[in-house]
């Protein structure tokens, strides 16, 4: 899933904000710039770093989302060749709205992982118990609904990159 690469389970994430950071960074498609969106009203912090798979189109109007599990932080803009794992359930004001969760390729102290089941119980409830409150203090309802394997998130992130390629607009128009 990586532009020129053979191997069909990576995908390409653009990092747009850091792991441990209170920041909300956002990739201005406009500008090709990342830009502060805002900061997190809430005092906690993305427990990973977060992003989007390149070239692609979730069911919310934007890049499908993205997580990558790293032992240290990388930095707005930076791109991590990835390895899917699974993927968070969850939606906001705007629909829908998944979260891939990988392992950097590159990195030998994740890239063993093959499978959710094998990623720390804990931190997957770190993961889920951020996404269900970040919003909370901006009065924004988030409901979740868990953690789904491998062969249902190469389905999303299959049918995101589809919906790219046509150049499809979001099924949820009053959302763009």
């Amino acid at each position: 899933m990586v532009k020129g690469d053979s191997d069909t389970n990576t995908v390409s994430v653009m990092v747009e904000v850091p792991k441990g950071s209170r920041n909300k960074y956002e990739y201005d498609k406009i500008r090709r710039r990342i830009k502060l969106d805002r900061m997190l009203f809430s005092s906690v912090h993305y427990p990973c770093d977060y992003g989007f798979v390149e070239d692609s189109l979730a069911l919310d109007g934007d890049a499908l989302d993205a997580l990558v599990l790293l032992w240290e932080p990388t930095f707005p803009g930076c791109i991590i060749k990835s390895k899917p794992l699974g993927m968070f359930i969850m939606s906001d004001e705007k629909g829908p709205d998944e979260k891939i969760l990988c392992v950097p390729v590159a990195d030998p102290l994740w890239n063993h992982i093959q499978e959710l089941s094998e990623v720390p119980p804990h931190l997957l409830k770190e993961i889920e118990h951020f996404f269900s409150i970040y919003k909370k203090l901006e009065e924004k309802d988030v409901e979740v609904d868990g953690w789904r394997g491998i062969e249902e998130t190469l389905v999303t992130i299959r049918e995101s990159k589809d919906r790219y390629k046509k150049g499809l607009r979001s099924p949820y128009p009053m959302y763009e």
